[in-house]
């Protein structure tokens, strides 16, 4: 157990790594994960958990739905980076003084606001896909599901913070 549960965690580590430092260390749109790298990260994290999981063929026929439901939100997740990188691309010509007088405060609520209510509902959709699933899991495949959350959670938290320091730096230039 103690070995899958090193192995899952180096997995996710390997796997989201890059995800985070692409996004933290460049705004270059060429330099961004493309469709197809989006696609392969998602495919390892459902890989990692179905494998950490080692569903029965009873619970395996509930797993399909819990898949549907991460791809989405990853999918609608890349959407809403595209609208930023596309939002700020449109801008890139702009100096910073005339980025702050041109500025929309209502109109920047009104995106954040859509964007937190689609996250919103991937999430309700990513934990009513879970709930039968989740039902028939063994204490130890849910300790098996609690590590991987605890790594992931870990790991997306050392992501927002080197983003942060990051944003940090580029004010100080």
């Amino acid at each position: 157990m103690l070995k899958l549960a090193a192995a899952g965690a180096t997995a996710l580590f390997i796997t989201a790594s890059p995800l985070a430092y692409a996004q933290s260390t460049s705004t270059a749109p060429s330099e961004r994960l493309g469709t197809a790298d989006w696609n392969t990260v998602t495919d390892l994290r459902i890989d990692l958990i179905k494998s950490a999981l080692q569903l029965t063929p009873d619970q395996a026929r509930l797993w399909p739905a819990v898949e549907d439901a991460i791809r989405a939100r990853a999918k609608n997740r890349q959407a809403r980076i595209a609208r930023v990188v596309e939002t700020t691309g449109a801008r890139a010509d702009e100096g910073r003084m005339e980025m702050l007088r041109n500025r929309d405060p209502i109109r920047f609520m009104e995106r954040h606001a859509d964007a937190l209510a689609q996250r919103s509902a991937d999430l309700k959709k990513l934990a009513s896909a879970w709930q039968p699933l989740y039902a028939t899991l063994t204490p130890e495949q849910r300790r098996r599901m609690a590590a991987l959350a605890i790594f992931a959670v870990r790991d997306m938290t050392n992501a927002v913070e080197r983003h942060r320091l990051q944003s940090e730096d580029d004010d100080d230039d």
